[in-house]
């Protein structure tokens, strides 16, 4: 029989494995799973298993499709439970559809992400317009298929001819964009997967924005084929609108540990939200980076400013949960109407309110972090 010392270390000396930070009881707050909706098909492939095996006190309920669950999607009761069922639930399903999207913005693809939904609960964001008043973590389970279907994608691009605002010479596949991989990594290796497969692709790069510090990602070696956009805004902002998610400080403290671990590190300015001091704020946000970033840090990085755009659907459901949020998010004022590429009803800044605020950005960071390149305004 085998065993360890009074200190933790084998009897043989060989230090104790590192432990997962998944493991930890701030994961298992993050993820308090009580309820896992799962496809047949998705429960019984392997990785189905080992997300079941981790939540082994978990009831499992049959569905036959992970976009159409009775009592979840559509319930307007949920709105009550709206941070609980982000937590409590998950979903387990197979992605039908591998297709990958051309952008031009952040990315220059939107690859088939592994997942959707999000265990944080930012006000803002435009995932549960799509659902219905609940929107969970959907976990993917075919990462095999994901990843042979993106290998395919990029072995078709060749190399990348010129440089564009995404990328000087890779191909910029974005893998989370109706989610946050950093958070969807304390369910399983899925991430950890896709970023062991980008490491093998030398003409491409996976791209992620993040509200949240994993530290186990810092292990899974990505050899700079990956980046990691920090999204940030002003810490009262965040206080106010990023329920759930790492503090702003600690996204900025973090960004060299991710670099040093051999990721490209990026950030997000985003959302950014119009209203009174929100310059004088911003201000501070850049000041404090030029103050705590190392050299090294500042010389790789880049930025994309993303002013909000919020939902009228969404607003009626933040009414039901968190009405201090709409005090800035829903501004008439300042707003007009925008039909989206999926035909939902959504609300930006006016156009020229856009841009001024655009361009003071634009000023702030000349004065305050001109190290600081803008990769894109949208």
């Amino acid at each position: 029989m085998t065993g360890t010392t009074a200190g933790g270390a084998p009897p043989d000396g060989t230090p104790p494995a590192a432990a997962s930070f998944r493991d930890s009881p701030t994961a298992r707050t993050m993820l308090p799973v009580r309820t896992v909706y799962a496809e047949p098909p998705a429960a019984a492939s392997r990785r189905g298993r080992e997300i079941l095996a981790r939540f082994p006190g978990a009831q499992v309920i049959e569905v036959d499709s992970h976009w159409r669950i009775p009592g979840l999607h559509g319930n307007e009761d949920n709105v009550d439970r709206w941070v609980r069922v982000k937590g409590e639930t998950l979903v387990l399903g197979e992605r039908k559809t591998l297709t990958t999207r051309p952008n031009g913005r952040s990315a220059d693809f939107i690859a088939p992400g592994p997942a959707n939904g999000c265990a944080m609960a930012c006000a803002y964001c435009y995932v549960p317009r799509r659902k219905g008043y609940a929107n969970p973590i959907t976990v993917f389970t075919n990462i095999d298929q994901i990843i042979a279907h993106l290998g395919r994608h990029i072995a078709r691009q060749g190399r990348k001819g010129e440089p564009n605002q995404c990328d000087e010479s890779a191909w910029v596949y974005d893998i989370g964009e109706n989610g946050d991989c950093s958070v969807d990594a304390l369910i399983c290796d899925n991430t950890a997967d896709l970023i062991a497969a980008f490491r093998q692709w030398p003409t491409a790069k996976a791209s992620f924005a993040t509200k949240f510090v994993n530290p186990d990602l810092l292990g899974l070696d990505p050899r700079g084929r990956t980046r990691i956009r920090f999204s940030l805004m002003p810490a009262s902002d965040s206080r106010l609108l990023d329920l759930r998610t790492s503090p702003v400080a600690d996204r900025v403290a973090a960004a060299a540990d991710f670099l040093d671990a051999g990721y490209e590190v990026h950030f997000n300015l985003s959302p950014v939200v119009l209203r009174p001091g929100w310059h004088d704020d911003w201000a501070d946000v850049l000041r404090r980076l030029d103050d705590v970033l190392p050299h090294r840090v500042k010389r790789q990085a880049a930025a994309e400013i993303i002013m909000l755009t919020h939902n009228q659907d969404l607003h009626q459901v933040n009414l039901g949960w968190h009405p201090r949020a709409e005090d800035v998010l829903w501004q008439p004022d300042l707003q007009q109407g925008k039909r989206s590429q999926n035909g939902a009803h959504n609300v930006r800044y006016r156009n020229h309110i856009k841009a001024e605020a655009v361009q003071t950005l634009r000023e702030l960071i000349t004065t305050h972090a001109p190290w600081l390149r803008v990769r894109y305004a949208f």
